[in-house]
Protein backbone atom coordinates (compact mmCIF):
# COMPACT_ATOMS: atom_id res chain seq x y z
CA UNK A 1 0.00 0.00 0.00
CA UNK A 2 3.03 2.32 0.23
CA UNK A 3 5.33 3.06 -2.69
CA UNK A 4 8.69 4.72 -1.86
CA UNK A 5 9.11 6.18 -5.36
CA UNK A 6 5.69 7.85 -5.27
CA UNK A 7 6.46 9.10 -1.77
CA UNK A 8 9.81 10.56 -2.83
CA UNK A 9 8.26 12.39 -5.78
CA UNK A 10 5.45 13.73 -3.60
CA UNK A 11 7.84 14.94 -0.90
CA UNK A 12 9.92 16.66 -3.56
CA UNK A 13 6.84 18.40 -4.95
CA UNK A 14 5.54 19.49 -1.54
CA UNK A 15 8.86 20.63 -0.13
CA UNK A 16 10.11 22.60 -3.10
CA UNK A 17 11.55 26.00 -2.25
CA UNK A 18 8.43 28.09 -2.88
CA UNK A 19 5.94 25.74 -1.26
CA UNK A 20 8.25 25.13 1.71
CA UNK A 21 8.42 28.88 2.32
CA UNK A 22 4.64 29.07 2.29
CA UNK A 23 4.35 26.07 4.62
CA UNK A 24 6.82 27.62 7.04
CA UNK A 25 5.28 31.09 7.13
CA UNK A 26 2.31 30.39 9.41
CA UNK A 27 4.24 28.28 11.95
CA UNK A 28 6.86 31.01 12.16
CA UNK A 29 4.14 33.61 12.66
CA UNK A 30 2.57 31.52 15.43
CA UNK A 31 5.87 31.21 17.28
CA UNK A 32 6.69 34.93 16.90
CA UNK A 33 3.24 35.92 18.19
CA UNK A 34 3.62 33.48 21.08
CA UNK A 35 6.93 35.05 22.08
CA UNK A 36 5.39 38.53 21.97
CA UNK A 37 2.30 37.47 23.96
CA UNK A 38 4.44 35.75 26.59
CA UNK A 39 6.59 38.87 26.93
CA UNK A 40 3.56 41.14 27.28
CA UNK A 41 1.16 38.98 29.31
CA UNK A 42 3.37 36.43 30.99
CA UNK A 43 2.45 32.77 31.47
CA UNK A 44 -1.34 32.64 31.39
CA UNK A 45 -3.26 29.41 30.79
CA UNK A 46 -6.36 31.04 29.32
CA UNK A 47 -4.34 33.19 26.94
CA UNK A 48 -2.36 30.15 25.83
CA UNK A 49 -5.55 28.18 25.19
CA UNK A 50 -7.15 31.05 23.27
CA UNK A 51 -4.13 31.58 21.03
CA UNK A 52 -3.51 27.91 20.34
CA UNK A 53 -7.19 27.28 19.69
CA UNK A 54 -7.84 30.39 17.63
CA UNK A 55 -4.66 30.75 15.60
CA UNK A 56 -3.01 27.32 15.61
CA UNK A 57 -5.90 24.83 15.49
CA UNK A 58 -8.60 26.91 13.81
CA UNK A 59 -6.43 28.66 11.21
CA UNK A 60 -2.90 27.33 10.81
CA UNK A 61 -3.61 23.58 10.77
CA UNK A 62 -6.38 23.63 8.12
CA UNK A 63 -4.44 26.03 5.87
CA UNK A 64 -1.35 23.82 6.02
CA UNK A 65 -3.64 20.86 5.38
CA UNK A 66 -4.90 22.61 2.25
CA UNK A 67 -1.38 23.23 0.97
CA UNK A 68 -0.16 19.70 1.72
CA UNK A 69 -3.32 17.80 0.78
CA UNK A 70 -4.06 19.51 -2.52
CA UNK A 71 -0.38 19.88 -3.35
CA UNK A 72 0.18 16.14 -3.03
CA UNK A 73 -1.76 15.44 -6.23
CA UNK A 74 -3.52 18.54 -7.59
CA UNK A 75 -0.59 20.03 -9.57
CA UNK A 76 0.12 16.66 -11.22
CA UNK A 77 -3.46 16.44 -12.43
CA UNK A 78 -3.49 20.06 -13.59
CA UNK A 79 -0.30 19.84 -15.68
CA UNK A 80 -0.97 16.31 -16.94
CA UNK A 81 2.14 14.78 -15.38
CA UNK A 82 -0.10 12.38 -13.45
CA UNK A 83 -0.31 10.38 -16.69
CA UNK A 84 3.34 9.42 -16.26
CA UNK A 85 2.64 8.19 -12.74
CA UNK A 86 -0.45 6.29 -13.79
CA UNK A 87 1.48 4.56 -16.56
CA UNK A 88 3.67 2.85 -13.98
CA UNK A 89 2.74 -0.59 -12.58
CA UNK A 90 1.49 0.87 -9.31
CA UNK A 91 -2.02 0.27 -8.07
CA UNK A 92 -4.20 3.38 -7.91
CA UNK A 93 -5.11 2.87 -4.22
CA UNK A 94 -1.39 2.59 -3.48
CA UNK A 95 -0.78 5.95 -5.17
CA UNK A 96 -3.51 7.62 -3.14
CA UNK A 97 -2.50 5.98 0.13
CA UNK A 98 1.15 6.90 -0.35
CA UNK A 99 0.30 10.50 -1.16
CA UNK A 100 -2.00 10.59 1.86
CA UNK A 101 0.81 9.41 4.15
CA UNK A 102 3.11 12.09 2.75
CA UNK A 103 0.44 14.81 3.09
CA UNK A 104 -0.27 13.74 6.68
CA UNK A 105 3.42 13.75 7.58
CA UNK A 106 4.00 17.20 6.09
CA UNK A 107 0.88 18.62 7.76
CA UNK A 108 1.90 17.19 11.13
CA UNK A 109 5.45 18.51 10.95
CA UNK A 110 4.42 22.01 9.94
CA UNK A 111 1.45 22.26 12.34
CA UNK A 112 1.79 19.99 15.37
CA UNK A 113 5.45 20.73 16.10
CA UNK A 114 5.02 24.53 15.98
CA UNK A 115 1.89 24.18 18.13
CA UNK A 116 3.89 22.31 20.77
CA UNK A 117 6.69 24.88 20.69
CA UNK A 118 4.21 27.76 20.90
CA UNK A 119 2.42 26.09 23.81
CA UNK A 120 5.61 25.72 25.82
CA UNK A 121 6.52 29.33 25.06
CA UNK A 122 3.11 30.60 26.17
CA UNK A 123 2.69 28.78 29.49
CA UNK A 124 5.25 26.00 29.75
CA UNK A 125 2.57 23.36 29.13
CA UNK A 126 0.63 24.36 32.22
CA UNK A 127 -2.47 22.16 32.63
CA UNK A 128 -1.22 20.12 29.65
CA UNK A 129 -2.46 22.79 27.25
CA UNK A 130 0.51 22.57 24.87
CA UNK A 131 0.32 18.78 24.69
CA UNK A 132 -3.49 18.81 24.32
CA UNK A 133 -3.46 21.18 21.35
CA UNK A 134 -0.53 19.31 19.83
CA UNK A 135 -2.52 16.07 19.96
CA UNK A 136 -5.48 17.93 18.42
CA UNK A 137 -3.21 19.19 15.63
CA UNK A 138 -1.93 15.66 14.99
CA UNK A 139 -5.42 14.19 14.86
CA UNK A 140 -6.87 16.93 12.66
CA UNK A 141 -3.87 16.70 10.32
CA UNK A 142 -4.98 13.21 9.33
CA UNK A 143 -8.55 14.24 8.51
CA UNK A 144 -7.54 17.46 6.75
CA UNK A 145 -4.93 15.69 4.62
CA UNK A 146 -7.52 13.13 3.49
CA UNK A 147 -10.19 15.74 2.78
CA UNK A 148 -7.93 18.05 0.81
CA UNK A 149 -6.26 15.20 -1.05
CA UNK A 150 -9.74 14.23 -2.19
CA UNK A 151 -10.43 17.82 -3.16
CA UNK A 152 -7.24 17.83 -5.21
CA UNK A 153 -8.49 14.86 -7.22
CA UNK A 154 -11.95 16.24 -7.98
CA UNK A 155 -11.35 19.94 -8.70
CA UNK A 156 -8.87 22.09 -10.57
CA UNK A 157 -9.68 24.84 -8.08
CA UNK A 158 -8.90 22.70 -5.04
CA UNK A 159 -6.70 25.31 -3.34
CA UNK A 160 -9.38 28.00 -3.61
CA UNK A 161 -12.14 25.73 -2.34
CA UNK A 162 -9.85 24.40 0.37
CA UNK A 163 -8.96 27.87 1.61
CA UNK A 164 -12.63 28.86 1.64
CA UNK A 165 -13.37 25.78 3.72
CA UNK A 166 -10.43 26.41 6.05
CA UNK A 167 -10.99 30.13 6.58
CA UNK A 168 -14.78 30.37 6.37
CA UNK A 169 -16.06 27.05 7.68
CA UNK A 170 -13.36 26.03 10.16
CA UNK A 171 -11.99 29.37 11.37
CA UNK A 172 -15.27 31.31 11.28
CA UNK A 173 -18.34 29.07 11.38
CA UNK A 174 -16.58 26.24 13.19
CA UNK A 175 -15.68 28.62 15.98
CA UNK A 176 -18.75 30.86 16.15
CA UNK A 177 -21.84 29.08 14.77
CA UNK A 178 -23.17 26.41 17.10
CA UNK A 179 -24.76 24.19 14.42
CA UNK A 180 -21.67 24.18 12.24
CA UNK A 181 -19.42 23.04 15.08
CA UNK A 182 -20.78 19.50 14.97
CA UNK A 183 -19.48 19.15 11.40
CA UNK A 184 -16.12 20.75 12.08
CA UNK A 185 -12.85 18.82 12.07
CA UNK A 186 -11.62 21.44 14.51
CA UNK A 187 -14.31 20.51 17.03
CA UNK A 188 -13.67 16.80 16.59
CA UNK A 189 -10.00 17.29 17.35
CA UNK A 190 -10.85 19.54 20.30
CA UNK A 191 -12.80 16.64 21.79
CA UNK A 192 -9.57 14.65 21.80
CA UNK A 193 -7.67 17.62 23.24
CA UNK A 194 -10.25 17.98 26.01
CA UNK A 195 -9.63 14.37 27.01
CA UNK A 196 -5.90 15.05 27.22
CA UNK A 197 -6.11 18.34 29.10
CA UNK A 198 -9.17 17.78 31.25
CA UNK A 199 -10.67 20.81 32.99
CA UNK A 200 -12.54 23.61 31.23
CA UNK A 201 -9.79 25.40 29.30
CA UNK A 202 -10.10 23.11 26.28
CA UNK A 203 -13.69 22.32 25.34
CA UNK A 204 -15.61 20.89 22.40
CA UNK A 205 -19.24 20.80 21.31
CA UNK A 206 -18.80 17.19 20.22
CA UNK A 207 -18.38 14.22 22.54
CA UNK A 208 -15.24 12.10 22.26
CA UNK A 209 -16.95 8.91 20.97
CA UNK A 210 -18.79 10.85 18.26
CA UNK A 211 -15.68 12.83 17.36
CA UNK A 212 -13.59 9.66 17.07
CA UNK A 213 -16.12 7.97 14.79
CA UNK A 214 -16.46 11.04 12.58
CA UNK A 215 -12.70 11.49 12.26
CA UNK A 216 -12.26 7.87 11.20
CA UNK A 217 -15.25 7.84 8.84
CA UNK A 218 -14.29 11.09 7.10
CA UNK A 219 -10.67 10.01 6.68
CA UNK A 220 -11.55 6.56 5.33
CA UNK A 221 -14.33 7.76 3.00
CA UNK A 222 -12.28 10.65 1.63
CA UNK A 223 -9.33 8.34 0.94
CA UNK A 224 -11.54 5.71 -0.68
CA UNK A 225 -13.34 8.20 -2.90
CA UNK A 226 -10.06 9.83 -3.95
CA UNK A 227 -8.92 6.39 -5.10
CA UNK A 228 -12.13 5.95 -7.08
CA UNK A 229 -11.69 9.33 -8.75
CA UNK A 230 -8.11 8.51 -9.65
CA UNK A 231 -9.32 5.23 -11.11
CA UNK A 232 -11.90 7.01 -13.27
CA UNK A 233 -9.26 9.47 -14.40
CA UNK A 234 -7.12 6.56 -15.51
CA UNK A 235 -9.96 4.97 -17.43
CA UNK A 236 -10.74 8.28 -19.14
CA UNK A 237 -7.11 8.62 -20.13
CA UNK A 238 -6.93 5.07 -21.48
CA UNK A 239 -10.08 5.51 -23.52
Amino acid sequence: MYDPTVARLTYRALLGRRRALILGALPLLLIVISVIVRALVGADDQTASDLLGGLALATMVPIIGVIAGTGAIGPEIDDGSVVYLLSKPVKRPTIIFTKLIVAIAVTMVFSALPTLIAGFILNGNGQQIAVAYTVAALVSSIAYAALFLLLGTVSRHAVVFGLVYALVWEALFGSLVAGARTLSVQQWSLAVAHKVAGGDLVTSDVGLPTATVLLVVVTVLATWYAGQKLRSLTLAGEE
